[in-house]
């Protein structure tokens, strides 16, 4: 790996040390956000990581991306096991913030916060342990080799391998049976509005699948169910209830997270999102955030792109 040292210490100055490390800023965000499930809290790492990056020896650094990934990494698991003791307390269900990522490149599905960010995929990544978690990522997303992992982690190679197939078999479990291609996904969400602006429940049943999960975060905030509701028939009912009570309200499909996802705005204003599980062809599974501090990132996006601001 000396290429890495001769490239750190061939630039040396600030400038060329923060050109060299904006080479690498999407893929530390993306570590940190899949890692923590929030912007301002992956920014803060990233911000962090950059400081060191500054502070270090060039010397010590002999290839400046494993150095970065392992830094980053070591700064989310440190985050994590914080964040994850307050997360207990959080009023309701806690979902990861909604992120505005297009859809990936179809040659290229390791692009950078583009795979594997789904937020049916992060949430399952909630219910693994902070290392575990960082294991799985490091291997599995970003095809970090063992020895490498052993290094960023400090543990032995046997450790690791655990970890990860400790996750990998609770990834298995849980993720969804069956691939489906972001346009079947985004027909299958465009019949999903038809049906629920029309208040046609059996075309809604026929879309839900019998044991869907619904859940909502409202962070206290705003009115949400703060358990997770379960079964076609309640979600349903939930679903005209609410289109009933909002019917001002206006949905439109997006992208976000890399996958079709549905919008909701009462005049100007984003009042929630809805990502979905896909399997086959009905809906499995629904994460709406309604916080207004996890979609204002969101909010602010539209208001500059309605302003005409770039």
């Amino acid at each position: 790996m000396r290429h890495g040292f001769d490239e750190l210490e061939a630039t040396g100055g600030p400038a060329d040390r923060a050109a060299l490390f904006e080479r690498y800023r999407a893929r530390l965000f993306g570590i940190a956000y899949r890692m923590l499930g929030t912007v301002d809290d992956a920014n803060d790492l990233v911000q962090e990581c950059y400081l060191r990056w500054h502070q270090a020896d060039p010397v010590s650094i002999e290839a400046p991306e494993g150095w970065l990934v392992a830094v980053i990494t070591r700064l989310a698991i440190d985050r994590s096991r914080r964040v994850d003791v307050e997360r207990r307390s959080y009023v309701g269900q806690w979902l990861p913030e909604p992120l505005a990522i297009g859809a990936p490149p179809p040659t290229d599905r390791r692009a950078e916060l583009a795979s594997d960010l789904s937020l049916a995929f992060l949430v399952m990544l909630e219910r693994l342990a902070p290392e575990e978690r960082a294991a799985f990522l490091l291997r599995e997303v970003l095809g970090v080799d063992y020895a490498e992992l052993a290094r960023v982690l400090d543990r032995s190679e046997a450790a690791c391998r655990q970890m990860v197939h400790r996750a990998r078999e609770r990834v298995r479990t849980e993720r969804p049976r069956f691939q489906v291609s972001p346009e079947a996904k985004h027909e299958l969400l465009e019949r999903f509005v038809r049906a629920l602006e029309r208040e046609d429940r059996d075309a809604l049943l026929a879309i839900v699948a019998p044991d869907a999960t619904f859940i909502s975060d409202g962070g206290g905030r705003v009115r949400a169910a703060r358990r997770i509701i379960q079964g076609a028939p309640r979600i349903v009912r939930m679903l005209l209830g609410v289109q009933r009570k909002w019917g001002d309200a206006c949905d439109e499909i997006a992208w976000l997270n890399g996958e079709p996802a549905l919008v909701s705005y009462r005049g100007d204003q984003l009042v929630s999102t809805t990502s979905f599980d896909v399997d086959g062809d009905r809906l499995v599974g629904f994460y709406r955030v309604l916080n207004p501090e996890k979609l204002k990132g969101l909010q602010a996006g539209r208001t500059r792109a309605g302003s005409g601001e770039h």
